[in-house]
């Protein structure tokens, strides 16, 4: 069984940036593919970026491209978002997930493919 544990979140201002971390124990060797999603209040949980655990590829959202990088850390065990040019759009809990088997690119932004799941953690940008 793999733990991931989400932090870094905050409030920021419009424009503003914030980088948020995730730890896997467990089994995170095992990972393919690792991911951010975020859900704002009363919306369904919606792909933010993810990247292959080996080789570093990363995907991105129409929505952030441009203005969030994703990456890892293999020795450590750690994902990071760097999100930068924050708006009030971005305001969500943000969720750290990882899934073990390989999958097609295009399937890497869907949520029911990831095995496990952190808690979240808030992003708050103001206007």
């Amino acid at each position: 069984q793999q733990q991931l544990v989400e932090s870094g979140g905050g409030r920021v201002q419009a424009g503003g940036s914030l980088r948020l971390s995730c730890a896997a124990s467990g089994r995170s060797f095992d990972n393919y593919a690792m991911a951010w999603f975020r859900q704002a209040g009363g919306k369904d949980r919606e792909f933010v970026a993810a990247i292959r655990w080996l080789g570093g590829t990363p995907y991105y959202a129409e929505s952030v491209k441009g203005r969030f990088a994703i990456s890892r850390d293999t020795a450590k065990n750690t994902m990071s978002l760097e999100m930068t040019s924050l708006k009030p759009d971005d305001t969500a809990v943000y969720f750290c997930a990882a899934r073990r088997q390989a999958l097609h690119a295009a399937a890497l932004g869907t949520a029911v493919h990831y095995d496990s799941w952190g808690q979240g953690t808030q992003v708050t940008v103001s206007s």
